[in-house]
């Protein structure tokens, strides 16, 4: 049996952060630490205007997170937000048998669990030694050892001066090897033939493995866990006689490390080069609006967010419409929200193709097919209307795992 270690969460209530909306980070730290392998077992809350630049949190929380942890023999603590170097010395100097993680490294962690692909690895490796090599402590120590110890240092050079150059010089070696395959990956972008291009995107864990599988039957992994997958993969699709690529890729998240972004260059190449993107939503998760905007601003921030778009309200199953006006006592349930009403909301107003379905239950399939069928039509007139209406089913194999 599996043995999920005791973990302590820690967030900030501040001037730019609601309690609500840090009890909403929380869940999803939780929900991170889970599928990391631990077992979150106390929540710790503070009010701050900001951050404590020596130890996150305020003196007195601080001790009694310290007291907590003491007396539960508490091994792991991790907090809601990037620490300093200087905060992770300080902390671990007053909780000194208690592992201290951020959420950048929990992350990195999980990243580094999922990753399947040679490639995968080598993205993931890269983020952690560059979010490391300012952040050694002594915990970091000895990493000469991997290159066989004698020899490595210099007259009167200190561990940790070796433990930089180490880590820098395989960063070097990572980037070297990241920039060859980013090459293949580009040629093999490039030998697609003329084939329009599709790609799931949105926040992690909102369902689009189970579309992907849905819609080319291809087997991509899918589990009710955060970043269940990490490795891009593309299928040929074809509907109604009209071929196109479709490809699965990594969720975006709150907070995504700006190191991981940069190492998955190559893979969010994928979603750059699309010309349809379909953006995925978990209808059923309470913070949804915001999650809609995290995947906007990421996809901003990668030169993606002009491209044509379909939302895809996915989890329609799982539902539950809430009344705001506070003289309803009997809020109404997803019993009486029909398909109908759904598209009566705002969310079919957006000025973009919207489709509303459960992937799971396989509800409203259909018209989702239609919809993407129906732009990517358009597409092909747009993009290739001199050479023949549709490319030939036979100039393209199925890809996986590019």
């Amino acid at each position: 049996m599996l043995v999920r270690e005791l973990t302590v969460i820690v967030g900030l209530v501040t001037s730019q952060q609601t309690m609500e909306r840090t009890k909403e980070y929380l869940d999803e730290l939780a929900f991170l630490v889970d599928t990391a392998g631990g077992e979150v077992v106390k929540r710790f809350v503070q009010n701050l205007a900001i951050p404590d630049n020596r130890t996150y949190l305020g003196s007195g929380k601080m001790q009694e997170v310290k007291e907590y942890i003491l007396t539960n023999e508490i091994k792991t603590i991790v907090f809601d937000d990037e620490l300093s170097a200087s905060q992770i010395r300080n902390i671990e100097r007053l909780l000194p048998d208690c592992k201290v993680i951020d959420r950048t490294r929990l992350i990195l962690d999980i990243f580094s669990k999922r990753a399947q692909t040679a490639h995968a690895k080598i993205q993931v490796e890269l983020a952690q030694y560059e979010y490391l090599l300012p952040r050694l402590t002594r915990m970091w120590t000895h990493l000469e050892k991997q290159r066989g110890g004698i020899g490595m240092r210099g007259p009167g050079e200190k561990e940790i001066e070796t433990d930089r150059r180490i880590i820098r010089n395989r960063i070097a070696l990572l980037k070297q090897k990241l920039e060859k395959i980013d090459v293949q990956k580009a040629t093999q972008r490039q030998n697609r033939g003329q084939f329009v291009r599709t790609a799931l995107v949105g926040y992690t864990n909102v369902g689009k493995s189970t579309i992907m599988n849905m819609l080319s039957n291809a087997n991509v992994f899918a589990e009710d866990k955060l970043f269940a997958t990490l490795d891009t993969t593309v299928r040929k699709v074809v509907f109604d006689n009209v071929p196109f690529l479709l490809s699965d890729t990594v969720g975006f998240i709150r907070k995504l490390p700006h190191h991981l972004i940069e190492s998955f260059k190559s893979t969010l190449d994928e979603v750059r080069e699309t010309h349809l993107l379909l953006h995925v939503v978990d209808i059923s998760h309470p913070d949804f609006e915001e999650q809609i905007k995290i995947v906007e601003s990421t996809l901003h921030d990668i030169d993606s967010s002009n491209k044509a778009t379909i939302l895809i309200f996915n989890k329609i199953d799982k539902y539950t419409w809430v009344e705001k006006e506070e003289s309803d006592l009997t809020p109404s349930t997803k019993e009486n929200i029909s398909l109908q009403e759904l598209k009566n909301t705002w969310m079919a107003k957006t000025g973009i193709p919207t489709v509303f379905i459960s992937a799971k239950k396989r509800e409203n399939i259909d018209e989702l097919r239609n919809v993407i069928l129906h732009e990517v039509r358009k597409l092909y007139a747009d993009i290739y209307p001199y050479k023949y209406i549709y490319p030939s089913q036979n100039n393209e194999n199925s890809e996986d795992n590019n």
